[in-house]
């Protein structure tokens, strides 16, 4: 009798899933219609577990001591494992009930921190060392590095493609009414847009548009000490979060391998090079840029891989009536050797790559040498960054990274310009639980400027986030 129990319980999960799943191929009716058919089942099968347990604690006190007391034993484990996913079956139900395919992500970060004296008062996480050195060192406590979202994807197919899209928001705002004067409390902590972005794949091509990370620097270090602007950005980190339209094309070449070509229309934004005064009012912040990416992906097994990019970038930035070339070549990687060893990095050389964010350097110089003459220089730049990830155990994480990056002395003429700029960071990533981090960071950074000062900045950071 508990046999044909359990075969009836089976049936009642399998025929009403089957109808509800050939009846109508409009997305949102076919929702509503497995809702329906998800509550009727969750009533019949909340009944039918009711039954099961009452004939089985009858037939185990009949039972007892014989040999069928076993065979009981193991058929009420099924009845428990079957009330287990019941109730699994109610959460993932009242997920879907929301009509919209949208999950909250994440971090609430928390960040204690100490700089030494060369570091910028206005700025927590300074990434430059400041040319003159403070009265006080700067430190504080923050949660505005803590990053919210939204992640969505289409449940069914739309023009034959999947869907998913993404939009992420923190809040370092950062405060200017004081200048360069140190606040205990910005004023701007309105929520700032990091990226938005929304992606239909079809098989192995896809097609992104929206405001995402730029293809040429697709990797970044591990820190939960400089999240605002990832880590080593002004020192060799070539970040920025750009409007683009992205189409990517993935191919395989044999057995674990694989080719993924991308190719980009990037929106730049020149405010944030250091520009001439003179000639700022000239410059036109917005310009398009054309993108390239490829990438060798050979897997050895589910632990060990290597990961080998290389890429292009090509814009011109038009200031005071003349067009500066931006372009720049790249390689970047990841390689896993072992199962607790990640190594990843880039190299970068090319000339006026300012237009990617973080450069506090003179990307272009704007010469006058007789009266209605202009000149302009690309300044030329090579850097790039690595890093070493070491799993010392299934919670603890070791990270060391470093970055340079040094623009050509000859072409940046102007004298509070950055000639050099070197940074150094070790942090630690201990995991509490399964979503919950903590650790330290300690890191410098080395800037030389033209007019030949070279400070040194310190900077010490304890953390712990909480990811959802």
């Amino acid at each position: 009798m508990s046999r044909g129990a359990f075969i009836a319980l089976v049936a009642a999960l399998i025929v009403p899933a089957a109808s509800a799943s050939a009846q109508s191929t409009d997305p949102l009716e076919a929702i509503h219609q497995r809702l329906d058919a998800l509550e009727q089942q969750n009533a019949d099968l909340r009944g039918q577990l009711q039954m099961l347990r009452e004939q089985l604690s009858t037939a185990k006190q009949a039972a007892s001591g014989s040999p069928d007391a076993s065979r009981l034993d193991a058929l009420e484990e099924k009845v428990d494992l079957q009330t287990t996913r019941l109730t699994e079956h109610d959460l993932v139900k009242a997920e879907s009930s929301q009509r919209v395919p949208v999950r909250l992500t994440g971090m609430i970060l928390f960040n204690a921190f100490a700089d030494s004296r060369h570091a910028n008062p206005a700025r927590d996480y300074p990434l430059y060392a400041a040319l003159n050195a403070a009265a006080t060192p700067n430190a504080g406590g923050t949660l505005r590095q803590s990053l919210v979202g939204l992640d969505f994807h289409t449940p069914d197919a739309i023009l034959g493609g999947q869907f998913r899209g993404s939009v992420l928001f923190d809040i370092f705002g950062l405060s200017d009414s004081a200048g360069d004067r140190a606040v205990a409390i910005p004023l701007n902590t309105s929520p700032r847009l990091r990226t938005a972005w929304v992606e239909g794949r079809w098989g192995n091509r896809s097609v992104l548009a929206g405001l995402a990370n730029t293809i040429v620097s697709p990797r970044e270090p591990s820190s939960l000490a400089q999240v605002f602007v990832p880590p080593l950005s002004g020192a060799g980190n070539l970040y920025g979060w750009r409007q683009q339209i992205r189409f990517e094309q993935r191919a395989r070449v044999g057995q674990g391998q694989e080719l993924v070509g991308q190719v980009a229309l990037v929106q730049t934004s020149e405010d944030w090079p250091r520009v001439q005064t003179a000639f700022l009012p000239t410059l036109e912040i917005k310009r398009p840029a054309l993108e390239a990416h490829v990438q060798f992906n050979h897997a050895f097994d589910e632990q060990r891989r290597v990961e080998i990019g290389s890429a292009l970038h090509m814009s011109d930035t038009h200031v005071a009536g003349l067009s500066i070339p931006s372009r720049i070549y790249a390689l970047d990687w990841f390689v896993s050797p072992v199962a607790r060893l990640e190594l990843s990095g880039m190299l970068f050389t090319g000339e006026n790559v300012g237009n990617l964010a973080g450069r506090n350097a003179y990307s272009f110089t704007i010469l006058t040498p007789s009266p209605g003459e202009i000149r302009g220089i690309a300044v030329r730049e090579l850097g790039g960054w690595a890093q070493v990830a070491f799993k010392a155990t299934p919670r603890l994480t070791l990270n060391v990274y470093s970055g340079l990056e040094d623009p050509n002395d000859d072409d940046a003429v102007a004298p509070d310009g950055v000639i050099r700029n070197v940074a150094a960071a070790a942090n630690t990533f201990f995991r509490l639980a399964p979503n919950v981090v903590t650790g330290f960071e300690i890191s410098q950074i080395r800037t030389d400027y033209k007019a030949g000062q070279h400070p040194r900045l310190n900077h010490y950071d304890v953390y712990i986030a909480y990811l959802f």
